[in-house]
């Protein structure tokens, strides 16, 4: 047989269940017996969601994120992980690809690799820390509407008339018999409230009073935490597509290079550099190389067609031109082009190799092969040479087959398909190495096989080897929630500022045939909340000690 709660006051108002104060008058409802203990004043004593007795399933899980001890608890777990993501640079960080396995176990040793195992080398990225990052958020977002609310509904029906008990039973309380008609004292005493910025409300009668004095500091604490959801949304905004970008571009002097996961292209004209001179070093420093400027001519363009085709020429609009250097960056539209690293060490841009007839010594001409975007079709004299392949960084992987270590020309390799005068008709594959110390690493003529012994690939004319001079390196930056970190921080210091620099102070008073009983009421600051009812007292002619308006204090 289910039992029913008697919440009806006897000042005639319906309260929830579990209320613990009347929201009208403010009688203290769950007690069985009476009390002088102060009062428990935590959002008016009003009924939480949180407190229901007949929980199901849903309320189960709002009371699990209501509670403040397991939001502390995921704050720390948090904390704890963030901590631990810290100890070794994250997988994120490094600028190129990498085998992050062996990376860690031969930099860090065994706790390298632990740390690896565990998946602490990709914490922030990883879906048991976005986990508690959203549990953080739901726990601010249900700890505040099951508070906020009740609090709203306290704050919003407050009653100038309120229940003896609740009066006398409050932290700071002052009872007297007065000789003054009950209206005239009122209207002296909220006068001189008024003065300290309280705002009265009195019956006309002037027998009860309710004076209040910034109610909008106790919302403080909630619009706080309206700045602290929008950080967690704006770091989760993070993995939206197209939100956020934080990778490396590098690129050689006249290149023009695809910025990837972007619509974008970017050249660089001219990469320079500027060196302290020993002179303006300090000694300990003297003889040593330190950069003083590293600036890069770059333009930004956008692809208008040919985006994709890995035949035909993409189609560029210019979009931008700026020098980049250090802290100034190439800014359009939320790309952000940072300068963050250079390369003086030369590279191979391209060649003009000749094809010769080993067996006469004949030389059929030659052509422009650059390492990056050749033609895919040469005609030498009567030899046709089709590339089929083209290596940047030639290597073999782990079955023997040939690979691309990195997309820099480190160790070019072309592979042709000849046809011609002496070959197969379908014709024969070629392997040429531009470099010299390629050719003999590699050994070309071994794996070109007989075809080596007919014709060879080389350069005859060393002035026509074309060198890049500087590479650099740039950061590029993409993130769109920066206007909304800068709104959640907003936000944050609103609340604090509204939470830490005012209290909401309330003085309660009734007068029941010439006997005062006063209450009063805040969230902080008791030393000031009594001088403001001492202060007031004495403008009506009452002098009193303000500690002895602590709970029990009585000079009448």
């Amino acid at each position: 047989m289910l039992k029913f709660q008697n919440t009806k006051c006897e000042c005639g108002h319906q309260n929830a269940v579990a209320t613990v104060l009347c929201e009208s008058c403010g009688k203290p409802l769950q007690e069985t017996e009476p009390s002088n203990e102060p009062l428990e004043m935590r959002y008016d004593g009003v009924a939480r969601r949180s407190q229901r007795r007949n929980a199901d399933f849903i309320d189960r899980i709002w009371n699990f994120f209501s509670s403040v001890k397991i939001a502390i608890y995921l704050i720390l777990i948090t904390l704890v992980a963030s901590m631990l993501g810290t100890i070794y640079p994250q997988e994120g960080s490094f600028i190129n690809n990498f085998n992050a396995k062996v990376y860690y176990e031969e930099t860090y040793g065994l706790p390298g690799k632990i740390y690896h195992m565990l998946g602490l080398s990709n914490t922030f990225e990883s879906w048991w820390f976005i986990t508690l990052l959203v549990m953080i958020g739901t726990s601010l977002v249900v700890c505040s509407l099951d508070r906020v609310l009740p609090l709203y509904r306290a704050l919003s029906k407050q009653q100038i008339r309120k229940h003896l008990q609740f009066i006398t039973r409050q932290k700071t309380v002052y009872q007297a018999q007065i000789e003054q008609p009950a209206k005239e004292w009122t209207d002296t005493f909220g006068e001189a409230l008024k003065k300290k910025g309280y705002k009265i409300h009195k019956e006309k009668d002037g027998t009860a009073m309710l004076a209040e004095k910034n109610r909008f500091s106790r919302w403080g604490p909630y619009i706080n935490h309206i700045g602290l959801i929008l950080f967690l949304l704006v770091i989760l905004a993070r993995f939206i597509p197209g939100w956020h970008m934080d990778s490396y571009v590098t690129v050689a002097d006249g290149d023009t290079v695809h910025i990837t996961d972007t619509p974008y292209y970017l050249k660089s004209e001219k990469f320079t550099v500027d060196f302290y001179e020993d002179d303006e070093l300090p000694d300990r420093l003297k003889g040593t190389t330190r950069p003083k400027l590293f600036q890069t001519d770059a333009v930004l363009y956008s692809c208008e067609s040919n985006c994709n085709d890995p035949v035909e020429e993409p189609v560029l609009k210019e979009l931008k031109r700026h020098p980049i250097i250090v802290n100034d960056p190439l800014v359009y539209k939320g790309l952000k082009l940072y300068q963050f690293d250079f390369d003086l060490n030369p590279r191979l841009n391209a060649v003009e190799p000749s094809l010769f007839n080993k067996e006469t010594g004949e030389s059929y001409g030659s052509f422009h092969l650059p390492m990056k975007e050749a033609e895919l079709v040469h005609q030498i004299g009567p030899y046709t040479l089709e590339i089929v392949a083209n290596y940047m960084d030639f290597g073999l992987n782990s079955k023997g087959e040939p690979t691309t270590l990195s997309p820099e020309p480190n160790a070019p390799a072309f592979v042709f398909n000849m046809k011609g005068p002496g070959l197969a008709e379908a014709g024969e594959p070629y392997i040429y190495f531009p470099m010299q110390k390629d050719k003999a690493r590699f050994a070309q003529d071994v794996l070109n096989g007989p075809i080596s012994e007919k014709l060879e690939l080389r350069v005859e004319d060393m002035s026509k080897v074309q060198f890049s001079e500087a590479k650099t390196t740039l950061n590029v930056r993409v993130d769109k929630a920066i206007p909304y970190l800068w709104v959640g921080a907003f936000f944050s210091m609103l609340g604090l500022t509204m939470g830490s620099y005012w209290q909401h102070r309330r003085i309660w008073l009734r007068i029941d045939d010439g006997k005062l009983s006063l209450g009063a009421h805040t969230n902080k600051n008791w030393y000031g909340m009594r001088a403001d009812v001492a202060g007031a007292l004495k403008k009506t002619g009452i002098e009193v000690d303000p500690k002895l308006l602590d709970n029990g204090g009585n000079q009448g």
